[in-house]
């Protein structure tokens, strides 16, 4: 037998009979559904460093220039990027691209996959990137909190479902 080397989350309530329920709605797959490719991520990775030209990101990504306009359309309509118009002199007016609100809230997932690529897949000495924190050099992580500010260890985390907010009745009825 198996030893299980790291606990998983506990299901709890409802959720704790796993035959009893399906995944219908989940997060992790809605986000996948936008950022699920790795030429998405990576666009997102660059984004994230400052890039925001069309040629750059093919270029930086190590992708066609086919699959940088689809991916760039994707992740425009999806709200993570926006298209900022700018003309330089003599020049047709282009378009570049910006992260949103909605994008540079992925930073931490983005670090996080950082975090565990330099940690398991990188050859020693690790990544030839080390993300710090800007005031004081020290090297940034994601950790998961709780809304307290405690540490929370995966054997800790308890997942239950919530209750969805009624439907709005039909007034007219």
């Amino acid at each position: 037998m198996t030893e299980k080397l790291f606990p998983a989350a506990v299901l709890e309530g409802a959720l704790a009979d796993r035959d009893a329920w399906r995944a219908d709605g989940c997060p992790v797959a809605a986000a996948l559904g936008v950022v699920g490719t790795r030429s998405a991520l990576l666009i997102m990775r660059e984004a994230f460093y400052g890039t925001t030209r069309f040629d750059e990101f093919a270029a930086r990504v190590g992708i066609t220039e086919a699959v940088a306009a689809a991916r760039l359309r994707e992740l425009t309509e999806a709200g993570l990027l926006q298209r900022v118009p700018y003309q330089e002199p003599g020049r047709r007016t282009r378009h570049e691209y910006q992260l949103t609100e909605m994008g540079s809230d992925l930073f931490p997932a983005v670090l996080a996959l950082f975090q565990w690529g330099d940690k398991y897949l990188s050859p020693p000495p690790g990544a030839p990137l080390v993300m710090r924190h800007h005031d004081c050099g020290e090297p940034v992580h994601v950790s998961v909190t709780c809304e307290k500010g405690h540490d929370v260890p995966l054997a800790e985390v308890g997942v239950a479902a919530r209750p969805r907010p009624a439907a709005p009745r039909n007034l007219s009825e």
